[in-house]
């Protein structure tokens, strides 16, 4: 057991991630278009036609897996930025830098296709609604993170001040997740709980989930991808990448 616990943390060190996340992308990408070409066909055309918001609503197979992945990134993000803040180690503190992007462009995603959906159903593009708004709040924290890492010249100073930011955010994760409970707002309520019996057509649920683990693995694919370029640029004086230089040279 010790033994194996040795071999996983030596993929703690940048040297021995980088190789390993190289091999893996080829087949997070894989599953991403497994995945996606199977819930776009069935939420676009295997679902039936809802019966109160027409064909419309299809844009929940879109706006629902942003929405999930946006929350979930961050906290992934918080959890890697707390880990680099606690251990001082290098590779945490690369990949939350790595997952922030991904983490603001599901947040946009969420926004945008959220105002596409409610300009037809509520009759306005945007609304200060309380999800929406805690939503908008989560964009700006993935800016502000992205921001304050870039205003810092030295990166072991920048993952420190970001990761202070990140965990202060995690606050607002909650509030996204239960502000259709907490206050009276416009948004509609979870279609699909773990405590009770989604309220969604089989032919729908099954097209949102194929949708979400598309979006998961796309996350995981481009995370891993620009870490091994965040390694690249700050190991770029160690030896293995130098060495690494030569062989592709």
């Amino acid at each position: 057991m010790n033994n194996r616990l040795i071999n996983w943390f030596r993929y703690a060190s940048p040297q021995t991630f980088y190789p390993l996340a190289g091999k893996m992308i080829p087949w997070f990408w894989a599953l991403t278009a497994v995945f996606g070409i199977a819930g776009l066909y069935i939420g676009f055309f295997a679902a039936p036609t809802d019966a109160q918001q027409g064909e419309g609503y299809r844009i929940i197979f879109i706006h629902v897996p942003a929405s999930w992945m946006s929350m979930f990134i961050y906290l992934v993000m918080a959890f890697w930025a707390a880990l680099g803040l606690g251990f001082n180690t290098r590779l945490s503190g690369m990949m939350a830098s790595a997952l922030a992007p991904t983490g603001a462009l599901m947040a946009f995603l969420s926004l945008w296709t959220g105002a596409l959906w409610g300009k037809p159903m509520w009759g306005t593009w945007w609304v200060w609604d309380a999800r929406l708004t805690s939503e908008l709040i989560l964009f700006f924290l993935y800016l502000g993170f992205i921001a304050l890492q870039s205003a810092i010249d030295e990166p072991r100073r920048a993952d420190k001040a970001g990761a202070v930011l990140a965990l202060v955010g995690v606050i607002n994760i909650p509030i996204i997740y239960f502000s259709v409970k907490w206050w009276n707002t416009l948004h509609q309520g979870a279609s699909v709980s773990l405590t009770r019996s989604p309220s969604m057509a089989q032919a729908m649920l099954w097209g949102m989930l194929l949708m979400a683990l598309a979006f998961w693995m796309y996350s995981i694919a481009v995370a891993l991808a620009r870490v091994r370029a965040i390694i690249l640029e700050r190991e770029r004086h160690a030896g293995w990448v130098e060495e690494l230089r030569e062989v592709r040279q």
